[in-house]
């Protein structure tokens, strides 16, 4: 969400969606923007550690953001095209036996 408002300086669309999807037993939570958008090059490069295009940026946001997903099943999509934003998808397996609510 950060990322996204970082990328629209002159203001923009962020949307937040959620989707369950009981046939693969998962939930997925996108996160949109209509900022510039992530070029090829760096999209290849998003969850290296250390990569940023942020001046200052450490690089490791999205690098831990994406070993957490990892290591609860789960997987973050990207798609992006340059001059159309970009969609961060996460999508996690339900719990078995969670109490709904």
């Amino acid at each position: 969400v950060i990322n996204g408002l970082q990328a629209m300086e002159g203001g923009g669309i962020l949307t937040i969606d959620s989707t369950r999807n009981t046939a693969e037993g998962t939930v997925c939570v996108t996160v949109a923007d209509s900022g510039p958008g992530i070029s090829p090059e760096h999209l290849e490069k998003l969850f290296t550690p250390f990569f940023s295009t942020k001046p200052g940026g450490t690089g490791l946001g999205l690098a831990v953001s994406y070993g957490i997903v990892s290591d609860h099943g789960g997987r973050i999509r990207v798609a992006s095209q340059e001059g159309q934003g970009a969609n961060f998808s996460v999508i996690l397996p339900l719990k078995q036996g969670a109490k709904e609510g």
